[in-house]
């Protein structure tokens, strides 16, 4: 650790300039997937099956991938930490292009002050009269189609049919 005098000798560059695992965990996490996937899909097999060639003369069991055991689980981890990373690193970069203006996380619980789409709908202010909302159980204003229901009922093909009676005696 520098002292402040060190500190305040250092050039800018070297000021900015981090540790080798905070610049490259991103890149070795995409290599040694890489390397891990090569291993466990292509010289692994070829490996499995040379060896029961030399051994026993012909190939009886075919490679099972190791990262393929548990659900793939593996790959949804290595998936979900690269994908991240990716996201991450493009919000260093917007930053850096926007002169650190954008927040570096979105901020997905908190309200977002610009519409994604539409006008935003106002809300009143205090002291302000409310929209007129339509209560439960009222009328509708308008019908929600083109005509009312009928007084009588009317089949499929368009004859009436009986109407029932209500049966009191139950």
């Amino acid at each position: 650790m520098a002292t402040a005098e060190e500190y305040a000798k250092m050039s800018a560059a070297e000021k900015k300039k981090e540790d080798w695992m905070n610049t490259k965990w991103r890149p070795m996490m995409g290599w040694s997937y890489m390397l891990t996937c090569i291993a466990d899909f292509v010289l692994f097999p070829i490996l499995w099956s040379l060896i029961q060639m030399i051994g026993e003369g012909k190939v009886e069991m075919q490679w099972q991938p190791i990262t393929l055991q548990g659900a793939g689980l593996y790959h949804i981890a290595m998936g979900a930490v690269l994908g991240i990373a990716a996201f991450g690193r493009t919000q260093e970069k917007l930053n850096d292009k926007a002169g650190s203006t954008i927040p570096a996380t979105p901020s997905f619980g908190a309200p977002n002050p610009t519409p994604s789409f539409g006008a935003p709908n106002p809300t009143p202010s205090f002291g302000s009269a409310p929209a007129a909302r339509p209560s439960f159980g009222s009328a509708p204003s308008s019908p929600s189609f083109s005509s009312p229901a009928p007084a009588v009922a009317m089949s499929a093909s368009g004859k009436p049919m009986p109407v029932l009676q209500d049966d009191r005696e139950l």
